[in-house]
């Protein structure tokens, strides 16, 4: 019925004859019921109701959740599944809901939303019956709308509240999502199975494609456009669904409906691709992916890169992949042939694979998750946030996770006064030797504190190391044993890496047709570390890619419209071989492998591991080989465990050590020294000290510290971190200098004339020989002291340019005159000064000449 007022505008008028006729229609037909579910609904109800803390008794955490979620308007009801697991009243809830969670969980959903309406109801200034909200578990569709017809009459006496309107409309359709946690196991990718779909399980993988966040429509409100009645809370099954035939008896609509998106109830959902972990991999085997469908709070929990636990449900879906292609879609038509012979009739039976029984394969398993969370999240607290930070544990919570032995255990480590060096020697046990190399991946593994300055630049706190040496050093074996201790680790090569398999790339969604951005591997080792072996063998594009990943930390990306930063909060962990295959020591370290200036400069610790030749330690190397194959681990004997150490580093990174006032000026002085030396020449390093050596050297002494649990930085940590640094840069090895006379060496070039002439007996002629080699020993010079004598006479030079050669003596004597014990050790010294005075003479007069 539609009336028309003065200015010629339709209104409509609300048909109450036509919900009465509707109710009177369907009086006697019964909604099909599933008492089954229904049961175990009311069961879990029972539970939530009854349920008593062991902890706190008298105390029932879920009521209290409740109250929670009506505060602060949560739709996620966080159930432990242990707690179902050890109730006392029965053991079939548990068993309903691991086996039939698909077909229970609707009732789950149903129970939460009849206990916030029991226990707290929302206040109705229309009624004084608080109960009025609240709907049985099996309410039919007619009931519900003989409830909102008599909720409107009571609200058209009002001052048309739309406010209050709208939420007495939305009371029944609220969706409320049960999230179980605590699965008694977690199943790997590759266990999913079709006799798992539609239970309750747990699974791991690591994130690796997220897409946007999207709306899903929940349950619709639907408008007839031949009658204009309206059909509330129509569930969507996974598609877009509209009621099948309008309610009103003299309308026969199916197909004209409108939706009333104002009325609807939309949610967010997200797919997520996540992929097996690297130690869940059989050998020889390509990782399987599995997407996965969250909803409503639980979207953007997982973000690429993370290794995360998801509760949830499998499903059957269609490929809508497989269905594209052409050719594989099936097409059904009517045989609209006259001729039904014997002959026709045959030719119309099924041939190919349907003839075998496989009639469609365009078919996958996706899964429905209800809980998303990190492998170092507790529910409901999180140990590792994902802001920049608070990267950090929470000291508190993690502490929390452990037990009392656990926790008097890593007390007890803490206070030894030894624990750096225990520490040191329990990594990587199996390997002999290399303390200082142990040194720096425990650093590394400990890690030093991110900060932000007040313009908002992030200073990274992570620690890059690279390894170089001989074959057969253990490099590799150091890589493999960091990425064990660091859950968050990746491992690749860097032969079979490109720069968008280490940063991240840029591809197509196969369903949507959008660009998105798919994780590589310094974005999967976001917060742990990323091994690359054969670190020499990468291209030098590629090496340029991850410049701005090792320094700032981030990714950047501008491609097919997409302009993204990403976090890529990893420390490297490199392998690389020598050029020519031995490491020369009389190269510089720049010469000896194939890097480039910019990406050396961006790794705190360079370890450069040889393969001498000494008898005594190839000795103690082989005892220690044949003895761990012949004994196996009882030829280990480390201070601490695996388990020990991981717990350890775990609790030693809660800490964030304050540098104290000692400590800054220490560091103000060791980098002037470095700096010092690197200018002068006096020891010629691999590579140039610049700035990024001193803040390498800060966040080795927090290391330093964090290992000791300490929150100061004290002069002790600042000087071991400065040995590990100065050991790292390598010195380049040069010859001893001679420094002879113009008469000597005449003299030895005239004597080495005669020996070619003439015939001397064997004894006279050793015992020549031997004088001279005597006599050139004593006129050798270290390249380290030539270099410091030099630049001491050329800073006393800049100082006094008329200054003689006697002068220059004195002053130099007189310099190291604490340094001399006797009177030959000053006529030595003087014999050497001036011996270097002459060569330097002779190196500015060959250059003016040439």
């Amino acid at each position: 019925m539609i009336e028309v007022d003065r200015n010629g505008e339709a209104e409509e008028v609300s048909a109450k004859k036509g919900v009465r006729k509707q109710k009177k229609l369907f009086e006697g037909i019964q909604k099909a019921k599933d008492e089954f579910a229904s049961e175990f609904g009311y069961l879990f109800i029972e539970f939530i109701e009854n349920y008593k803390n062991t902890t706190e008794p008298g105390f029932n955490p879920y009521l209290k959740q409740l109250e929670i979620m009506v505060n602060e308007d949560k739709h996620v009801f966080y159930v432990n599944f242990y707690d179902i697991f050890n109730w006392e009243e029965t053991n079939s809830l548990w068993q309903a809901i691991l086996y039939q969670y698909y077909r229970i969980e609707p009732y789950l959903r149903k129970a939460v939303e009849i206990l916030i309406n029991k226990y707290f109801p929302k206040e109705d200034k229309t009624s004084n019956n608080k109960n009025e909200n609240n709907f049985d578990m099996d309410q039919d569709d007619t009931e519900i709308l003989d409830t909102v017809d008599k909720k409107r009459k009571k609200m058209d006496n009002l001052d048309e509240d739309e406010s209050a309107r709208e939420s007495l409309e939305r009371s029944y359709a609220l969706d409320y999502l049960v999230a179980f946690h605590s699965m008694p196991a977690i199943q790997h990718i590759r266990e999913i199975k079709t006799e798992r779909i539609g239970c309750l399980m747990s699974i791991s993988g690591t994130v690796t494609r997220t897409s946007e966040v999207r709306p899903e429509l929940l349950f619709g409100k639907f408008t007839c456009q031949e009658c204009k009645i309206d059909v509330p809370n129509v569930e969507q099954q996974f598609r877009y669904t509209e009621p099948p035939l309008c309610q009103t008896p003299t309308c026969n609509n199916r197909t004209a409906w409108v939706l009333d998106s104002d009325h609807s109830v939309f949610t967010d959902w997200q797919r997520i691709r996540i992929q097996e972990n690297p130690n869940e991999i059989p050998t020889g085997c390509m990782p399987r992916t599995l997407e996965v469908i969250v909803r409503q709070e639980m979207v953007e929990k997982a973000k690429p890169g993370n290794k995360c636990i998801f509760v949830g449900t499998p499903l059957v879906i269609p490929d809508i992949n497989q269905l594209g292609i052409p050719g594989a879609g099936a097409e059904v038509s009517r045989d609209n042939r006259s001729n039904r012979t014997a002959d026709g009739l045959a030719r119309e039976g099924v041939t190919g694979l349907k003839a075998l029984g496989a009639r469609d394969l365009s078919y996958k398993i996706s899964f429905m998750a209800c809980t998303v969370h990190t492998e170092n999240e507790k529910i409901g607290k999180t140990l590792g946030s994902s802001e920049y930070e608070n990267v950090e544990e929470d000291q508190k919570a993690f502490l929390s996770l452990l037990t009392e032995d656990e926790k008097n255990e890593l007390i007890e480590m803490s206070r030894d006064e030894n624990i750096f060096e225990k520490l040191v020697k329990s990594i990587s046990p199996s390997i002999f030797g290399h303390e200082i190399v142990k040194k720096g991946i425990l650093l590394q593994l400990l890690g030093g504190v991110h900060k932000i300055t007040p313009e908002g630049i992030k200073l990274r706190g992570d620690i890059n190391v690279c390894i170089v040496g001989d074959p057969s050093t253990s490099k590799s074996q150091f890589l493999k044993y960091a990425c064990v201790m660091n859950p968050r680790s990746v491992f690749t090569s860097g032969k079979s890496a490109s720069a968008a398999g280490l940063t991240a790339a840029v591809v197509k969604d196969e369903e949507s047709g959008d660009f998105t951005i798919e994780a590589g591997a310094l974005m999967l080792a976001d917060n742990g570390i990323c091994a690359i072996d054969e670190f020499d063998k990468m291209d030098i594009p590629d090496q340029v890619a991850i410049h701005e990943a090792m320094e700032q930390q981030t990714i950047t990306i501008a491609k097919a419209g997409i302009h993204a930063t990403l976090n890529a909060r990893t420390s490297i962990l490199a392998a690389a071989n020598p050029r020519d295959g031995r490491y020369n020591k009389k190269l510089t370290l720049r010469r000896n492998i194939s890097m480039s200036a910019p990406i050396m400069s961006r790794f705190d610790l360079f370890f450069v591991v040889l393969d001498e030749c000494k008898p005594d330690v190839d000795k103690m190397i082989a005892d220690y080989i044949v003895g761990t194959h012949r004994r196996g681990d009882d030829n280990i004997n480390p201070y601490f465990d695996t388990a020990k150490l991981q717990r350890y580093i775990r609790y030693a990174r809660t800490f964030k050590p304050k540098i104290t006032s000692e400590a800054a000026k220490l560091f103000a002085e060791k980098y002037r020294d470095l700096r010092q030396d690197d200018a002068t020449g006096a020891g010629r390093s691999s590579y140039r000290i610049t700035v990024r050596q001193l803040e390498s050297m800060i966040r080795l002494s927090e290391a330093i510290a964090k290992a000791h649990c300490s929150n100061e930085i004290i002069p002790d940590y600042v000087n071991e971190a400065c040995n590990l640094l100065q050991q790292s840069i390598i010195h380049v090895y040069h010859d001893d200098l001679l420094l002879d006379d113009d008469d000597e060496a005449q003299n030895d070039d005239v004597r080495q004339q005669n020996d070619d002439t003439m015939e001397v007996d064997d004894d006279g002629g050793s015992n020549q020989s031997t004088s001279r080699r005597s006599r050139r020993s004593e006129n050798t010079i270290s390249y380290e002291d030539f270099t410091k004598i030099r630049d001491k006479i050329i800073s006393k030079l800049k100082i006094e340019r008329s200054c003689g050669e006697d002068e220059l003596i004195q002053w130099y004597l007189e310099e190291h005159e604490n340094d001399f014990v006797s009177e030959e050790s000053i006529e030595a010294e003087e014999t050497k000064f001036k011996k270097v005075v002459k060569q330097l003479i002779k190196v500015i007069y060959y250059c003016s000449i040439s």
